[in-house]
């Protein structure tokens, strides 16, 4: 099969490594980049001679198959409807769109013009991600309690989003990607010290209609760099950290259970101390599979895994995050 030509549209601090990645895809060919910054179109100009370098998304548009989206994020929503009226394929970065109501154009585009569109939920496509959905789906884990994350740093301090919209698209696509659901209510707190009306700290609470509970605390502002979920079940709790260089699943066969009491009508409970699982995982670097796949979905030979639905889904929970920031932590339904 003819490799597709696909072209990035953003190629600052992550949108580089969509380029870089691109360039080095057997299936693709690095075709296009657009930035607005003449100094990064410079600098790409002379890694990649052969693609065409510009300022002007029409101008990529007319020498591409497919585009990534991985310009700032208030541009995303008017470049993925451009890109879908001219029948491109698309990935959008993170966040998806910076509302409910851009998301929605995005994903209606798509389904009117059957052009499909992929939410860049990075770490759907992270092996210990995937091998945690599979412990969850199966019921390995039994019925899952609760699950909460940490995704802080000392940096990048963003200027045009804050924490909740730099860092939780990352742990809302996967909370939701792992137990198959939408929250039911969502509960934000968080403050700005560093710049106005910009919060520095969210912490996120997440509750859902199976009972399942979930909690984010997200930082640029912080002395640990950390990257880590956990999420208990009934029978088996299982972390994963992303900042372990192998052993970045950790299974352990842990719990409480309710042994029957006889001769009464009451019921003990017993703490089990098991033992601790790692598996092995597929040395896959996330980013280079979510690309290949996007490669394969633009070609029509697979379905996309997180689609224009998914990134709409994950859009609403943030905007509902955001009321309640606004609110001082009162409860918003997405």
């Amino acid at each position: 099969m003819k490799r597709l030509r696909v072209g990035v549209v953003g190629a600052g601090a992550w949108g580089r490594n969509h380029v870089r990645t691109v360039a080095g895809l057997a299936e693709a060919e690095l075709a296009a980049v657009c930035d607005t910054d003449p100094k990064v179109r410079e600098k790409v100009a002379r890694q990649y001679p052969a693609a065409l370098v510009t300022a002007d998304v029409p101008a990529l548009l007319g020498a591409v198959d497919a585009v990534i989206v991985a310009s700032p994020a208030a541009t995303h929503a008017a470049i993925a409807q451009q890109a879908v009226d001219a029948g491109k394929p698309v990935l959008v970065e993170k966040p998806f769109a910076l509302n409910g109501r851009d998301a929605e154009a995005i994903a209606r585009r798509s389904a009117e013009r059957k052009v499909p569109v992929l939410a860049g939920h990075l770490l759907v496509y992270h092996p210990a991600v995937e091998r945690l959905r599979d412990l969850v789906q199966n019921g390995e884990l039994g019925r899952v309690f609760y699950l909460y994350g940490l995704r802080v740093n000392l940096g990048q301090v963003r200027k045009d989003e804050n924490a909740l919209w730099s860092f939780g698209p990352h742990d809302v696509s996967v909370a939701l990607y792992l137990l198959g659901e939408q929250p039911v209510r969502v509960a934000a707190h968080g403050k700005s010290y560093l710049q106005p009306a910009i919060e520095d700290v969210v912490f996120l609470t997440m509750e859902f209609a199976s009972g399942v509970l979930a909690h984010v605390q997200l930082s640029w502002l912080d002395p640990h760099k950390e990257r880590k979920l956990t999420v208990v079940g009934a029978k088996k709790m299982v972390v994963f950290d992303d900042m372990e260089p192998r052993e970045k699943l950790r299974i352990y066969d842990k719990g409480v259970d309710r042994p029957p009491e006889y001769g009464s009508f009451g019921e003990s409970l017993a703490i089990r101390e098991g033992d601790i699982f790692i598996p092995r995982l597929p040395a896959v670097e996330p980013l280079a599979a979510e690309l290949a796949h996007f490669v394969r979905a633009a070609q029509g030979r697979e379905a996309p895994r997180a689609t224009a639905e998914d990134g709409v889904r994950v859009v609403r929970v943030l905007e509902a995050a955001s009321r309640s920031l606004a609110r001082g932590g009162a409860p918003e339904v997405p």
